[in-house]
């Protein structure tokens, strides 16, 4: 996977735009990022272990630091920082966004959970 040709957060800190080379620039929210953190604290060990995070709506991105050449680890305005985005995985999020945005306000209805505190 090559990596994204550009990483850049909105001046208000909610949107990431990722541009791959077989990508147009592709936004992606601050909101959807940390409700689908691959961090081991929302997606566990399994497909099981799996939380649906509630109340992100404000969530904003604090910081975006490079790992290696492989990925970057996103810094959230809640603290939530265990998450490393891999290339792949920003690829998969930005190719399947309108799915997995979905996909999560489904859950989310399921469980009677809501995008706000």
């Amino acid at each position: 996977m090559k990596p994204p040709k550009e990483l850049r957060v909105s001046k208000d800190r909610s949107v990431m735009t990722v541009l791959f080379p077989d990508l147009g620039p592709v936004q992606l929210s601050a909101e959807m990022l940390r409700v689908l953190s691959p961090s081991a604290e929302v997606q566990g060990h399994s497909p099981e272990q799996r939380i649906t995070v509630p109340g992100k709506r404000h969530v904003t991105i604090a910081r975006a630091e490079p790992v290696g050449n492989y990925a970057v680890r996103l810094v959230f305005s809640d603290a939530h920082q265990s998450g490393i985005f891999t290339w792949v995985y920003l690829h998969e999020l930005a190719t399947q966004k309108d799915a997995r945005w979905q996909g999560y306000l489904d859950e989310l209805e399921e469980k009677g959970l809501s995008r706000d505190i």
